[in-house]
C-alpha cells in the first residue's frame, strides 16, 4: 500500500517550491505579531496567517487559478492553521517525532527526485531566498502530520477476507489500471448534525455545483469553500490510480470525461464535488507481475517491565550479534515477542499492503540479505531481514492483492476524515481578530 507518509515524500517537491521565502530580521521586527487565533493552549500569529496567505497566493499565481477574495481566504488559510495545529499537538503529546536522520532522508529523496545533490538542492532553495532552516522545519512537520496519520488511522484498518471476497464478486472492474486527474471540494458536516443543517448543506454544495456547470472556476470555488484539506490547492488531488480513489467517487466517475464534474454526493463526513481533470490507462485485462517479499522479523513489545527505550536498545544490540555472526532465526525464536518466533521470525511471502505502513515501508528499502535498524510500528520494535524476493505473473492473486490495497486505501482515507473532524471538533479554538469571526 502506498502509505500516508510515501504520498508525502511523492509531492514534498511542491512544497520546496511553495515554502515561504525567509523573512529578514528586519521585516520581522515590523511584523505586528497580533494573536489571530488560540488552539488549545497554542497560539497562531498574525505573521504566520499572512505567511501562510502569501505562500498561498504565489501557489495560484504559478498554476494560474484564480483566488477568492482576500478575507474568504484568510479564513480558510487561518482554518487550515488550526487543523495542522491541532495535529501537531497530539502528535507531540503521543511521543511522535521525527529525528534528524529521518528528516534528512526526506531530503534527501527530495533533491534526488529533482535530480540534485542535497548541497545543490540546498543551494537552490536559498537561491530562491528559502531559509534552509525553516525548510527543515516544515518539513519535519508535515512528515510529524502524516506519521501521525499512519499510527492514528491508516495502521488500525483492516480488511478481511470476506471484505476482498465481497469485492471482488461485485467489482468485476477490480483490476482497472486507470489513473484519475482529479479535483475536490468537501463540505464537512458537523459532528451529530440536524437534518437542518445537512439540508443546508446539500443545499450549499448543490449552489456550488451550479456555479461550477456556470462556467466559474473549481479551483477558486474550492479554496473558498471546501473543508478538505487540499482546499488551498484548489481541491487538487492530482494523479491518482483507480485502486486509491474513494468507492464513493468511482461510482460517480462512471461516464464522466475530462473536464466535468461529478453530481453531489453524500458521505459521512459531508458533501462531495468532483471534478475529474484527466484520465489516463485502461483496464487491466492481462495477468500483470506482482512484487512478493519473504520477511522475517524480531519483535520487542515495551511493556510495564520494559520501556520503549529498552526495547530499542534491545534490537539494537541484537541487530550487533546478527552483524557479528550469530544466526538471525535462534535469536528470533529465544527473544522476538512475535508468533513468528517459532519459526525463526519468519513472516513468509507478503504482498504490497499486507503488513503495517512503518513496517512495509522499512522493508521496501532494504536489499534481499539486509538487516533494517530498529523499526517502530504500533506492534513495538522491528528488526526487519529481507529474505527473498519474487515477481510473479499470478492473475487471482494479483486481484486479491490489488483489491485488498483498494479496499485498505479507501477505508483508511475515509476513516482519515471522520478522524480529521473529531479531531477539530474535539479543539478548543478562540478566534482573536474580528475580521475573522
Amino acid at each position: 500500500m502506498k502509505t500516508a507518509l510515501s504520498r508525502l515524500l511523492s509531492t514534498l517537491i511542491f512544497s520546496a517550491l511553495a515554502v515561504s521565502p525567509a523573512v529578514s530580521s528586519a521585516a520581522r521586527t515590523v511584523l505586528v505579531d497580533r494573536i489571530v487565533a488560540v488552539v488549545n493552549n497554542d497560539a497562531i500569529t498574525e505573521s504566520s496567517l499572512s505567511e501562510r496567505t502569501e505562500q498561498i497566493k504565489r501557489q495560484f499565481g504559478r498554476q494560474g487559478g484564480q483566488l477568492p477574495p482576500d478575507d474568504v481566504l484568510r479564513k480558510q488559510v487561518l482554518e487550515r492553521l488550526v487543523v495542522e495545529r491541532a495535529q501537531l499537538q497530539l502528535a507531540g503529546e503521543t511521543g511522535l517525532r521525527i529525528d534528524d536522520n529521518a528528516l534528512g532522508g526526506a531530503i534527501d529523496r527530495i533533491a534526488s527526485s529533482n535530480k540534485l545533490s542535497a548541497a545543490q538542492f540546498r543551494a537552490a532553495l536559498e537561491k530562491d531566498g528559502i531559509d534552509w532552516t525553516e525548510f527543515r522545519e516544515n518539513i519535519r512537520q508535515e512528515m510529524l502530520i502524516a506519521r501521525l496519520r499512519e499510527r492514528e488511522v491508516d495502521a488500525r484498518v483492516v480488511v478481511t477476507d470476506a471484505e476482498i471476497d465481497n469485492f471482488l464478486k461485485n467489482s468485476p472492474d477490480a483490476a482497472d489500471s486507470r489513473e484519475y486527474d482529479l479535483s475536490h471540494i468537501l463540505l464537512r458536516a458537523p459532528e451529530g448534525p440536524s437534518p437542518e443543517q445537512l439540508n443546508a448543506l446539500g443545499q450549499k454544495a448543490e449552489g456550488i455545483r451550479a456555479r461550477v456547470l456556470a462556467g466559474e472556476d473549481f479551483a477558486k470555488l474550492a479554496a473558498e469553500f471546501s473543508n478538505a484539506p487540499d482546499a488551498l490547492q484548489g481541491g487538487a488531488l492530482g494523479w491518482r490510480p483507480s485502486s486509491s480513489v474513494p468507492a464513493l467517487f468511482i461510482e460517480a466517475l462512471q461516464g464522466l470525461k475530462p473536464g466535468e464534474v461529478s453530481p453531489v454526493m453524500r458521505s459521512p463526513a459531508g458533501f462531495h464535488l468532483v471534478k475529474v481533470n484527466d484520465v489516463r490507462g485502461a483496464k487491466a485485462t492481462d495477468v500483470v507481475a506482482v512484487q512478493q517479499t519473504r520477511v522475517s522479523h524480531i519483535l520487542v513489545k515495551p511493556t510495564e517491565l520494559i520501556s520503549d527505550t529498552d526495547a530499542r536498545l534491545r534490537l539494537e544490540t541484537l541487530r550487533t550479534r546478527v552483524l557479528n555472526g550469530e544466526d538471525f532465526a535462534a535469536l528470533a525464536r529465544a527473544n522476538s515477542a512475535d508468533l513468528s518466533a517459532t519459526k525463526g521470525g519468519e513472516i513468509g511471502w507478503v504482498y504490497p499492503g499486507d503488513t503495517v505502513p512503518e513496517f512495509e515501508r522499512a522493508m521496501d528499502a532494504l536489499s534481499v540479505g539486509e538487516l533494517s535498524a530498529p523499526v517502530k510500528s504500533p506492534f513495538g520494535w522491528h528488526l526487519i531481514r529481507v529474505e527473498e524476493r519474487r515477481t510473479q505473473d499470478v492473475s487471482e492473486e494479483r486481484k486479491r492483492a490489488v483489491a485488498r490495497n483498494t479496499l485498505r486505501q479507501r477505508k483508511a482515507d475515509e476513516a482519515y476524515e471522520d478522524w480529521l473532524r473529531q479531531l477539530r471538533d474535539a479543539t478548543f479554538v478562540d478566534y482573536r481578530l474580528d475580521d475573522l469571526n
